[in-house]
Formats: C-alpha cells, sequence, structure tokens
C-alpha cells in the first residue's frame, strides 16, 4: 500500500476529493493480538470534511453522467483489482483488525464478488410503463419511471468486515451514479483507504470520492448536512438509531445487528446442525451482528448436543491470527473482551452455568459456552458481540419461537428441522428480516435482500436492494392527445 513512512511505520493520508491529505492528527492503528503498531493515520478534521463534501457534491455532476457501461466497467475493474492484491488486503484486515488470515482472505473473495454484483446491477437499473387511463377523461395517457442517482452517499462501515462492507457502500453507490464519502471505524481504516485509491485507478471521477478516518463523534454532524443525500451505516444500535435522528428528513439504511438465534428441532441433522452453530458462534470471535449468540434446543436432544457443543469449542484453537491453523483470533480491544466477561461474571451470579470457556487473556477471549440462562439475562437480551453461546432448551417450536422474538433485535435467524410446517410457522411468525432453513443465521451471500426489523434497523443490503435505497424513482407522464395537432 503506498504512502510514506515515519520511523519505518506506514503512514497514510485520508482522502479528499481524490487527494491524499495529511492532517497531522494522528490515529495510532495496532495489530490487536500483541498491540505493536502497524500504521499512522492522518484522520480528517473538521475543514477536511467540509472540502470533501463540497468536492462530492460537484463530483456528483460528473458521475450522474456516467452512463451504465462506464459505471458497470469501473467496478469490474475495481474488482478484479481487488483479487489482483488479495493477499496485501487480507494481510491488511488481520493486522489492523485481529481477523484470522483463513477468514481475511474469504472476506476478500466476498468483496470482490461484491463489486462483480455491482457490476452487473449497474446495467440492470431499470423503471416500469404505467397505465394513466384508469379513470375516464384520461384515454391514451400512460406514464414511465426511472431511478435516478440520489446524490452524495454517506457510508460509515465497521471494524469488523472493513472491505466488504466498505463495498456494499461503494459498490451501489458507484453503480447508481452518486459520488461517496466513507467513514471507516476507527481501528480498522487501512482496508478502506488502500480500496479508496485502487477506486480512483480504476476510473472513478477524483471530486467524487473521500474515504475519512475520523472519530465516530463526527458523524453525527456529517450526517446532517444538507448536502448528504443518503447515509448508509452499519455498526451498533444506539449509534444507528442517533444518526437517523440527526441525519433529519433525508434517507438512512441501518444495519444494527443483534442477538442472533437458531432452533434445532429433534428432526434436525444434529451433527450438521453443531458444526454450523460452531462456525457461526465463533468466526471472527463472534464479531459478526449475525453471530450466533442464542440457541435453542429441542429438550429431547438437549443433553447431547449441549455436549457435542461443548467438545467442539473446547478444540477450537484460538491465538495468532497470521497462523493458518487459528480459528479464534483477538477480539477488536480488551475493552470489548472485558466487556463481554463481565457480562458473563453477571449471567454466572444470576445462575448460568459455564459449560466452557469464559475466561480472556488480554483480548483475546476463549470460546464460551453457556446453560442455566434466562431469557431476561443481559447475555441473552443484548448483543453480546464476543465468542459466547447460550443453550435454552424448549418443549414446543412454538416455544422456541417466542423465545428468539422476545429480544428486542430481528435481523437473522436460523432454524433445523425437516418439517415443512414448522418452516411454515417460522416464516410466518418469526420478527426477523430473514429466515435461514437448516443453517445458522450467520449465512450472508452478498446478493440476497440483507437487514432486520425492530432494533435491528432499516433498509436492505445486497447491491440489487441498496441501488434501489440509492435511487429516486422519477415519473415521467405522458398525454400523446395533448401533443396532436
Amino acid at each position: 500500500m503506498p504512502g510514506k513512512e515515519h520511523h519505518g511505520v506506514p503512514e497514510h493520508g485520508c482522502i479528499v476529493g481524490g487527494e491524499e491529505h495529511f492532517s497531522g492528527e494522528i490515529l495510532e492503528v495496532r495489530f490487536p493480538y500483541t498491540g505493536e503498531l502497524v500504521a499512522l493515520v492522518h484522520q480528517a478534521t473538521d475543514a477536511d470534511w467540509e472540502d470533501a463534501i463540497a468536492s462530492a457534491h460537484r463530483g456528483f455532476s460528473q458521475t450522474r453522467q456516467l452512463s451504465s457501461f462506464e459505471r458497470s466497467r469501473i467496478l469490474t475493474r475495481l474488482a478484479s483489482d481487488v483479487e489482483a492484491r488479495a493477499d496485501e488486503l487480507a494481510m491488511l484486515m488481520v493486522m489492523e483488525g485481529g481477523k484470522t488470515i483463513t477468514f481475511a482472505r474469504q472476506e476478500v473473495a466476498r468483496a470482490a464478488e461484491t463489486l462483480r454484483i455491482s457490476a452487473e446491477e449497474a446495467k440492470r437499473i431499470g423503471g416500469e410503463v404505467i397505465p394513466l387511463d384508469w379513470t375516464p377523461g384520461n384515454e391514451g395517457r400512460f406514464a414511465i419511471t426511472r431511478r435516478m442517482p440520489i446524490g452524495v452517499v454517506l457510508g460509515i462501515v465497521p471494524f469488523n468486515f472493513p472491505l466488504n462492507l466498505a463495498c456494499h457502500k461503494v459498490g451501489p453507490a458507484v453503480a447508481a451514479g452518486n459520488s461517496i464519502l466513507l467513514k471507516p471505524a476507527s481501528a480498522t481504516p487501512l482496508s478502506a483507504l488502500l480500496l479508496g485509491k485502487m477506486l480512483l485507478s480504476a476510473g472513478f471521477p477524483k471530486e467524487a470520492l473521500g474515504v475519512l478516518p475520523c472519530p465516530g463523534r463526527q458523524a453525527g454532524e456529517i450526517a446532517a448536512d444538507p448536502r448528504i443525500a443518503f447515509v448508509t451505516f452499519t455498526g451498533s444500535p444506539d449509534v444507528g438509531w442517533k444518526l437517523r435522528s440527526d441525519a433529519g428528513r433525508k434517507p438512512v439504511a441501518l444495519e444494527l445487528g443483534g442477538s442472533a438465534p437458531v432452533i434445532v428441532h429433534s428432526d434436525a441433522n444434529l451433527p450438521y446442525a453443531i458444526s454450523r452453530i460452531l462456525t457461526g458462534g465463533f468466526v471472527n470471535a463472534g464479531q459478526v451482528c449475525i453471530s450466533v449468540q442464542r440457541v435453542f434446543l429441542h429438550r429431547d436432544i438437549y443433553g447431547k448436543a449441549c455436549q457435542a457443543l461443548s467438545d467442539g469449542a473446547a478444540a477450537i484453537k484460538a491465538g495468532d491470527p497470521r497462523d493458518e491453523k487459528t480459528i479464534i483470533g483477538p477480539m477488536i480491544t480488551r475493552e470489548a473482551a472485558e466487556r463481554a466477561r463481565a457480562t458473563i461474571r453477571e449471567a454466572e451470579n444470576q445462575g448460568a452455568k459455564i459449560l466452557v470457556g469464559g475466561t480472556a487473556d488480554g483480548n483475546l477471549f476463549l470460546p464460551t459456552i453457556l446453560a442455566g440462562t434466562t431469557q431476561d439475562m443481559r447475555v441473552n437480551r443484548e448483543e453480546i458481540f464476543a465468542p459466547v453461546i447460550t443453550l435454552t432448551p424448549y418443549d414446543t417450536f412454538s416455544d422456541a419461537i417466542a423465545m428468539a422474538n422476545s429480544v428486542a433485535y430481528g435481523l437473522q435467524i436460523g432454524i433445523f428441522t425437516q418439517d415443512i410446517g414448522r418452516i411454515l410457522e417460522a416464516h410466518t411468525h418469526a420478527e426477523f428480516g430473514g429466515v435461514v432453513v437448516n443453517d445458522i443465521p450467520t449465512f450472508r451471500v452478498d446478493h440476497m435482500p440483507y437487514g432486520g426489523v425492530k432494533g435491528s434497523g432499516l433498509g436492505r443490503e445486497g447491491p440489487r436492494y441498496a441501488i434501489e435505497e440509492m435511487t429516486v424513482p422519477r415519473l415521467l407522464a405522458f398525454n400523446p392527445a395533448g401533443g396532436a395537432v
């Protein structure tokens, strides 16, 4: 990743109007596993943001004129560059966020796919023909709609998927003909900064792009700026809902996570369910908005499943994320690990039992499974965002759905059963944005509509669906008779 060095440490500026800018306000990026200094990043000042917004506002006059072919070509070039620099991008994510190298490589592959999907969708932004002759006196009248780019898009990206979720903001924005300002998480700005440079190399207009690391407290003021036309945010519920309030009348898309449940019925393929739950609960150290957190097990299989899950969790290798064999790397900070540990201690004091794990070494948190929790405990009620799973028995499938629905969140739910009646019951009554059958809620492919209900957010991601939110339908009504001479 090009840039200058300070005493051997890479130093990077923010991107303002397509140009790298060194503000002098330094953010240290450190490797979560060892604490070693990885890079110095210049944070955007208020003046930088003013310049970036003004530039993106001007740049929109260029992006809105790009043909669908040109927009698609830019995104295809960017996807190819991401693939060509996969090793560099993967290692950046390991060092800035503690993501395991295996999972980081998977994220790079997904990011390229997200961009290629966006490139395809850039050529498919259509409208419809609407007859207007439903009432007398309007004979011959009809209308068409076209989707127009909305303007300057502000994309706010979390630390846990710093590259692919940046692509979920950038890809649809470029495909729709908008300008884009990215605010990466303070802990993980490096992959987003490199992505921004790659987007410029792919031919995106310079004025239309900004990548500006800065403290999260600035986000509300930025979102409120009337020149920002659309805000897309992925992150914590408290921040997201506050941001929606700050943004005023402009449309906002929020993907806020939750406390994702899995229901395993007695007719499930239990070995497969166990394997997938272990993956969904502990990948990326549980720092996934659809990480498996609450597992409801039919009473007939509860004892067997508890033992299998505990044995599986105890065998998971935690440690250096650079090691190919490591499954769980460090959490993003020591403070995040301590918050998770405090939640577990609280559950223990309220009667829960730790079956495995429950300990941390700095910010390396061992895979943890709890039994004997109740639905009003914080470990179930709130998003813990750590490698922690709770196990709860149930008697009827309806009981399990009711417990799954009992929290304030509703992003995705996974159910394991062979019965079509139970599947339809879940689809009808589970209060979630997505129901995943015979797999975990952590399942996601990048073109599907993805988003939640209740406290889990507003709108949908997935390039096609995000493009709809980043464009405005405009009606063109025709009266052929009125033009006759």
